[in-house]
């Protein structure tokens, strides 16, 4: 396979951590977009190093219109095309509804949603003018079921879901894919809120009986810009053991 440039944003840790290191070791160019953990992002780069593979980091905000144009023109300045784009970035939100404010709904949205609608937004033109692209979606299975105590971030990745199938058949005919992957519990540091009491019961919910791995999800998210996927897009890829 040709080499790609790959921009993972929140790759610094966990899910997106192991998709900017498995399309390293696939032989791409990763740009890691990353908030604020420098040190998470650094040991990242050096594990990719590590084995001889690519990468670069970029630290920005992507709740911010003007952070993520300047993301996108130092990424121009270096003279790279986007082959490859995993809006990965967001937070999470454990709360009951009437607790949750309308700062943390909007940080929420503005996190989960609007970052993916920037990012593909300034990565489309170059993608068009190739005739080529892929855009894949973090979501959550919690956006196709729904999670009591977690209404913002729910609807948050249900809304991407929306977003991925709409923008999929605006660009099929450009020779562009937009897929989404649909995460369930997945072993990192998102789920550090629950006790082991709690795991364990929802553990008992999951077919498969066990919470998944982020090298899992980082699979799938290979296989969705591999050319084996070209006839795929619009399409919700759950990797949650059963669970949707």
């Amino acid at each position: 396979m040709t080499k790609r440039t790959v921009l993972v944003t929140g790759g610094s840790r966990g899910i997106g951590r192991a998709i900017a290191i498995a399309f390293a070791k696939a032989g791409d160019y990763v740009l890691i977009n990353y908030l604020k953990n420098d040190s998470a992002a650094l040991d990242c780069a050096k594990e990719i190093c590590a084995f001889g593979g690519q990468c670069a980091l970029y630290r920005a905000d992507l709740r911010s219109p003007e952070d993520t144009a300047k993301l996108f023109a130092a990424i121009e300045r270096e003279g790279c095309g986007i082959d490859v784009l995993v809006n990965n970035a967001g937070v999470s939100l454990w709360k009951l509804l009437p607790d949750t404010t309308e700062e943390e709904w909007q940080n929420v949205l503005n996190s989960n949603l609007n970052s993916a609608y920037r990012c593909a937004r300034a990565v489309l033109p170059q993608m068009i003018r190739r005739k080529s692209g892929r855009i894949i979606n973090i979501s959550s299975i919690w956006g196709e079921i729904g999670a009591s105590c977690e209404v913002a971030y729910s609807a948050s990745k249900a809304a991407l879901i929306g977003f991925t199938k709409a923008l999929a058949k605006e660009v099929a005919p450009c020779g562009i894919t937009v897929n989404c992957i649909s995460p369930g519990m997945i072993d990192t540091s998102m789920n550090a809120a629950f006790s082991p009491e709690e795991i364990a019961a929802f553990i008992e919910e999951i077919p498969a009986g066990r919470i998944g791995k982020p090298e899992e999800v980082a699979a799938a998210a290979l296989f969705l810009a591999s050319d084996a996927a070209s006839y795929i897009t619009g399409q919700i890829l759950s990797v949650s053991g059963g669970l949707s």
